[in-house]
């Protein structure tokens, strides 16, 4: 058995993996914050905060219109995923992280595809996203899934002054090679 086959995934089970979710949410933001700050010089989120806020609407990465992957290899959780709506044609993938010590074993790969799956069940055309430029591993995964690099979109989350240290990307559900 190869490390991708031993990574697992699955949909949250609200309240039972609200903690999870916490921890894994807060590990992303201030990994991501400490990364924004050596490399760029800025800290776009108060991480206890953005966590606290998404907790607060985590209605909105649930069903009917949104969901929640958790991964775990060799049984320990190792990452997440978070689909949300943006309108009725369009979702958005958020705060997609994998550990930083257990990256490289496909974990990232089998959250995006069930993310896909999770968007295609709702019958979103496109799914769109932001991402932190040096995060190069995560573009060529979401480009080896047709993602494409667009311009900012106007429902992005992110406070204008950080755009110029995100890439966004979108990717057409419609077309049938998906």
């Amino acid at each position: 058995m190869n490390k991708s086959e031993k990574v697992k995934t699955r949909t949250v089970v609200i309240p039972d993996d609200l903690e999870a979710v916490k921890k894994l949410w807060f590990d992303y933001l201030v990994w991501g914050n400490d990364k924004m700050q050596e490399l760029y010089g800025v800290h776009p989120h108060n991480p206890k905060e953005a966590v606290e806020q998404d907790i607060h609407q985590i209605d909105k990465f649930q069903p009917p219109y949104g969901q929640l992957i958790l991964a775990s290899y060799d049984g320990k959780l190792c990452g997440l995923g978070s689909l949300k709506r943006i309108n009725s044609d369009i979702g958005e993938i958020k705060r997609m992280f994998v550990d930083p010590a257990i990256r490289r074993i496909g974990a990232g790969r089998a959250i995006l595809n069930r993310l896909l799956i999770e968007a295609k069940k709702v019958v979103y055309n496109k799914l769109r996203l932001d991402s932190p430029k040096f995060m190069e591993a995560a573009h060529s995964l979401y480009r080896s899934v047709g993602f494409r690099d667009i311009e900012a979109y106007p429902e992005m989350e992110i406070p204008a002054e950080f755009k110029d240290y995100l890439l966004f990307m979108e990717l057409d559900l419609t077309d049938d090679t998906i």
